[in-house]
């Protein structure tokens, strides 16, 4: 169940940043509102997830994944250009998730 929130906490942030940016400044009200219920509603997850996983590990997941869903959404939603050192450093942060899900030994199983 952990995994689970942690994976809806990761969600919500994802569309919370979508929000951030098409609420103009927090000058449109509509995507302001959700992103503002979209935070609220991840770090809710976030901190039900930290009841079993440690803190280090799931803010690395919840960081790691959103800046590349953030990204990977700028590019195909927003048009913001992404160029080989991005496509390398996003490779990477996939890469130190990996690494932490298939060889850390303190996540609970």
């Amino acid at each position: 169940m952990p995994y689970l929130y942690l994976t809806f906490a990761i969600a919500f942030e994802v569309i919370g940043t979508s929000a951030l940016k098409a609420s103009d400044s927090f000058t449109r009200l509509l995507p302001s509102l959700v992103c503002v219920f979209a935070y609220a509603v991840s770090f809710l997850l976030l901190a039900l997830s930290l009841r079993t996983i440690p803190v280090g590990i799931a803010y690395a997941l919840w960081a790691g994944l959103g800046i590349v869903l953030i990204a990977a959404i700028g590019w195909l939603w927003f048009k913001e250009p992404l160029d080989l050192p991005a496509f390398i450093g996003l490779s990477l942060i996939v890469g130190g998730v990996v690494v932490v899900n298939v060889f850390s030994r303190v996540l609970p199983h």
